[in-house]
């Protein structure tokens, strides 16, 4: 079958789209910034076109052309202390709300979208429980903002139009060329893996990490299921402070050099105990441990660098 990947060039598309490859499916990406993945190997099964998916007529066109069975939107921006108020609007909210309607017209069979785990805000509005997929959003960036709109977006066209449209919520990928987004939980690895040293103003804010491989597995699975019992998942991951992580990483890297500024930063925490047994359990998933990840991403940067591996 031909699916169509908006936003596919990224961080977690091309992993996506190799999976899918493999899986025998013909892919067409659509990205503003199509030259900025390779597809070496799958050309005969990828094709990349140019498009925005804030242009209505870009993402229509490309449905029309296509014809795809199914699709997924992974176009999105992520919050971060540069944001572009008007520009996030634009790409989170009118970009999906443009992949749901030519969805809608374009009479695609299934639908899935990045959510984000930003949509239940801070761990403290929770106590020290499991957050679930039915508890109420409490996320106030204009990231979660916009995710939790995306959610009801979806719910109004499953409602009204009697789509298929699955999200899911991806907690704090992690993985060796993430640039953007929560990245604290990338540089305590990918810094000290080059010999760089690295400064953290807080050792106990807690993550989320999950390795974007990992999620990577989640989307294809998900998007590849006919018929998902739910409209939303979370995704969970491994519940860890930066500090402890640096312990991790000095495990193999002892001269790591790591440090804080200050020994709190638990109360200012995100949302990092998450049910994902939903997930889990329907599409039969298992993550890699993640201390095998960490020494993965060690080792992605260190063989980049030309440096020795770890053990």
């Amino acid at each position: 079958m031909t699916i169509l990947v908006l936003g596919g060039t990224g961080f977690i598309g091309p992993r996506v789209i190799r999976r899918l490859v493999e899986r025998g499916e013909e892919v067409v990406c659509l990205d503003l910034n199509p030259n900025t993945a390779s597809f070496a190997g799958m050309e005969d099964h990828v094709k990349v076109i140019r498009g925005d998916v804030t242009q209505f007529e870009d993402v229509m066109k490309a449905v029309v052309q296509s014809k795809p069975e199914r699709l997924i939107n992974l176009a999105y921006k992520l919050g971060g202390p540069d944001d572009d108020p008007h520009f996030a609007i634009r790409l989170n909210i009118l970009g999906m709300d443009n992949c749901f309607e030519a969805a809608r017209l374009g009479e695609v069979k299934r639908v899935v979208y990045a959510s984000s785990l930003a949509v239940n805000g801070q761990q403290k509005d929770y106590g020290d429980r499991l957050i679930n997929e039915d508890d109420p959003m409490t996320g106030t960036s204009q990231y979660a903002r916009c995710k939790i709109f995306n959610e009801f977006q979806a719910d109004q066209y499953i409602k009204h139009h009697g789509m298929s449209i699955t999200g899911i919520r991806p907690a704090n990928v992690n993985g060796p060329d993430k640039v953007r987004g929560s990245v604290d939980h990338v540089q305590c690895i990918t810094n000290p893996a080059r010999g760089e040293a690295i400064h953290f103003p807080f050792r106990s804010v807690m993550r989320l990490p999950i390795h974007v491989e990992d999620i990577s597995e989640v989307f294809t699975r998900v998007l590849m299921s006919d018929s998902p019992h739910h409209s939303i998942y979370n995704s969970g991951g491994t519940p860890i402070s930066i500090g402890d992580l640096a312990k991790m990483v000095k495990e193999f890297l002892p001269d790591a050099q790591i440090t804080f500024a200050d020994e709190g930063g638990l109360e200012e925490s995100g949302n990092y105990l998450v049910d994902n047994s939903r997930l889990l359990g329907e599409f039969e998933l298992e993550y890699a441990p993640f201390r095998d990840r960490v020494r993965e991403v060690i080792n992605d940067i260190r063989r980049e660098e030309g440096l020795p591996l770890v053990a």
